[in-house]
This record gives C-alpha cells, structure tokens and sequence, in this order.
C-alpha cells in the first residue's frame, strides 16, 4: 500500500489534532468536576447564589 511521500506528516498532524482535541475534553470535564464541588460546599456552608430565587424574598 503506497501512501505517498506526505502521509507520515499527514497522519501525525491527524494525530496530534486528536490529542489536542483529547486533552481539552479532560481538562473541561475536570474542571467541571472541580466547578461542582466547589459549588455544593459553599452551598452546603449556606452561600447562595445571587440568581437564586429563593433569595430575593427574605
């Protein structure tokens, strides 16, 4: 099979864009992890956000 005199550059740019691509899902997909737990332990200590409902009537 003759790929033709550009194909291990082309193969590793198609490679290097999937691993890119890889490592920003896992680096939003933690932080979004982190976002959360974060989030549920300052509600848990009572801090709530300033869209939430609830809080505009007391």
């Amino acid at each position: 099979m003759n790929l033709g005199p550009h194909a291990a550059f082309i193969l590793l740019s198609y490679g290097a864009a999937i691993l890119i691509l890889a490592v920003l899902i896992a680096w939003i997909w933690l932080s979004h992890r982190a976002l959360k737990r974060t989030l549920a332990a300052l509600e848990e200590r009572g801090v709530t956000r300033r869209s939430d409902e609830r809080r505009k009537y007391r």
